[in-house]
């Protein structure tokens, strides 16, 4: 007598258990619809950016000055970095770049002037916040500009080093150099330096400042096409393993400096650009007198 067949066997043998599993399985796996990490992962950036700079507004109500910077540097690297890794993975879009912006906007915009506000200028109460507001504001037509001029018809070539007016994060720390300067005195024991960085009247000077540097055309280097000449590696590279040691062991003072540093550098910015204009417009003029 032959013996009963397994069900689902038929040749009558008796398959394993994870063999009949596999086989009530779908033939295939159902697929999510939606993009993939790669293009995700530059919004979460710019998220983490944006929670940075929240962040530090509420240590600035907390009173703990020296976290809220510490926080919008951070959103300052973030907002670096971002861009660059969209462009990397080839993950740019219209949504990434209008977050970015309103991200910006309170990181670099709205949290400083807050901040600035809450170190000195609420000593002066109504006419202490018109700084802090024409600040917001300028920050605001600075990113407008820029948003407007991605959508812009193409410019000369020699304009794609440089910046028009300081950029947003740059705008930022330039704007709390008396917070740094403050800080700084705190941490060496210098009343008097650090009742001077309190002073509405300077404060409201390095903000009005900052706002016009933000709205203007004063063209700034970009780095973003900046090549290093090779003798000059070497020293770039010690130079800037020096700063971070800087950084690291006396952070205010470091920022302080930096924030010094980039405004002397404003001035070589614009002669730079300026021979870079010369020599498109002599090079444009041989070419129409070459023509025909």
């Amino acid at each position: 007598m032959s013996e009963p067949r397994a069900a689902g066997a038929p040749d009558g043998r008796i398959w394993p258990a994870r063999r009949r599993r596999r086989l009530k399985r779908p033939a295939h796996r159902p697929r999510f619809k939606g993009p993939s990490f790669n293009r995700v992962l530059p919004n979460l950036l710019t998220m983490l950016g944006l929670c940075a700079g929240l962040t530090g507004m509420r240590f600035g109500l907390d009173g703990r000055f020296d976290a809220a910077v510490i926080a919008i540097a951070v959103a300052a690297v973030i907002d670096g970095l971002d861009g660059r890794i969209a462009r990397l993975l080839k993950a740019t879009s219209r949504f990434g770049a209008e977050f970015d912006s309103l991200a910006d906007f309170l990181c670099f915009g709205v949290a400083p002037a807050f901040l600035l506000y809450l170190w000195s200028l609420r000593l002066y109460g109504g006419v202490g916040f018109i700084p802090s507001l024409m600040f917001a504001v300028c920050m605001a037509l600075r990113l407008a500009r820029f948003n407007a001029a991605l959508d812009a018809t193409p410019v000369a070539t020699y304009t794609a080093g440089f910046f028009t007016g300081v950029p947003a994060p740059a705008g930022a720390l330039l704007a709390l150099f008396p917070i740094f300067v403050g800080l700084e005195a705190r941490s060496l024991a210098l009343p008097w330096l650090e009742t001077l960085s309190h002073s509405p009247a300077i404060v409201a000077l390095v903000v009005i400042g900052t706002a016009i540097l933000l709205v203007s055309t004063v063209p700034v280097w970009s780095f973003k096409n900046f090549k290093v000449p090779a003798e000059v590696v070497l020293p770039l590279l010690l130079g800037t393993g020096a700063f971070a040691a800087i950084l690291l062991a006396e952070p205010w003072a470091a920022l302080a400096a930096a924030g010094i540093l980039y405004v002397a550098m404003l001035p070589f910015s614009t002669r730079s650009f300026r021979r870079l204009r010369q020599e498109a417009e002599v090079m444009r003029g041989e070419d129409v007198a070459d023509g025909p």
